[in-house]
């Protein structure tokens, strides 16, 4: 069942695993996509519901189910995408039985998802400088602490840059993080966030490392001068090391609904964001933004995080999202 969502080995993919990872043992896979669907379960157990009650495809469940997908943060622009290529895929495979639905709306989101899944590519500078933004309380520099534990599992080298230079408790935060990775922090008690910033990446060039993590001041996209302060710290970026940052990932919280989508757009004007990081699918998160930035503002979705862990950030499998929103079996 379902056999459409195992990936065909390519030269790319030939070693990955069902989350994404390389060489990952069976129960690593499981225990991943276990939590991923425990997170997902608000919007999984009413979509469960649904199907299983059985009945014929009718206009009633085509209305049940969009208003499924609206609750659970598709937006609008995507459900009706979804539901006109459900409607689509009923009449091609002549489907006529409510349960059939749910192979079919998984084939659909899939073909949404799926441009979203492209891996964040380290490997083609040294330093690669990441620069990570975000609005208070996304989870950002969490984030970086998790990240870092990532690329290290890699075998990349990694160096934190403190530029919340605005808040104490990040600059320490930062700290801790660093600590528990045994990574270095560049930090100051104060100042200019874009100075931090290039003390870092002048320390990570001397050192030959290869990852640079850059946390900024979180900030509402509204906030027109502090957002101005952030494309301020991207130029000097720029100005220190040439094509630099070489990915600017901008943190979401998945609890904000729609919210997030209005701050990709804002902070990809003012930046040019090249990958997102979804937080917090840990329950509470219905986990369907993913479908509308994919048809409102697509930009790559380079990680999901679902909890707190070091290893709970993992880079996103379009194939693995789809299994546990709609509460496939693996």
């Amino acid at each position: 069942m379902f056999g459409f969502l195992k990936k065909a080995p390519t030269d790319n993919t030939a070693e990955q695993t069902v989350s994404g990872q390389r060489g990952q043992p069976v129960s690593e896979k499981r225990g991943w996509l276990n939590r991923l669907k425990s997170g997902l379960a608000r919007t999984g157990s009413q979509l469960t519901d649904l199907f299983s009650r059985g009945g014929k495809i009718d206009d009633e469940l085509y209305e049940e189910l969009e208003t499924i997908l609206i609750t659970a943060d598709v937006g609008m622009d995507a459900t009706r995408f979804l539901l006109a290529e459900l409607r689509h895929q009923v009449k091609a495979q002549h489907l006529t039985e409510a349960g059939q639905l749910r192979e079919a709306l998984a084939q659909c989101l899939l073909k949404l998802l799926k441009p979203l899944a492209q891996a964040l590519d380290t490997g083609t500078h040294q330093p690669c400088i990441i620069m990570l933004a975000g609005v208070n309380g996304a989870g950002k520099t969490t984030s970086i602490g998790k990240l870092a534990k990532y690329f290290q599992g890699q075998g990349k080298s990694v160096l934190l840059a403190a530029g919340d230079t605005f808040r104490a408790a990040a600059r320490e935060q930062l700290m801790e993080w660093g600590a528990r990775n045994n990574v270095t922090v560049i930090a100051q008690q104060s100042g200019d966030p874009a100075a931090v910033i290039y003390d870092a990446m002048q320390a990570a060039m001397a050192r030959k490392i290869d990852v640079v993590l850059a946390d900024t001041a979180g900030r509402l996209s509204t906030q027109a001068h502090l957002m101005e302060e952030i494309k301020k710290v991207k130029r000097v970026i720029a100005k220190a090391l040439p094509d630099a940052p070489h990915e600017v990932l901008l943190v979401l919280d998945a609890n904000t609904g729609q919210n997030a989508l209005s701050q990709v757009k804002a902070f990809d004007a003012a930046l040019g964001v090249t990958g997102l990081v979804l937080t917090k699918l840990d329950g509470t998160a219905k986990g369907g933004v993913i479908a509308a930035i994919a048809k409102a503002h697509p930009i790559p979705v380079r990680f999901i995080g679902v909890g707190e862990g070091l290893d709970d950030l993992r880079p996103f499998v379009a194939e693995d999202f789809v299994v546990a929103l709609l509460g496939l079996d693996e």
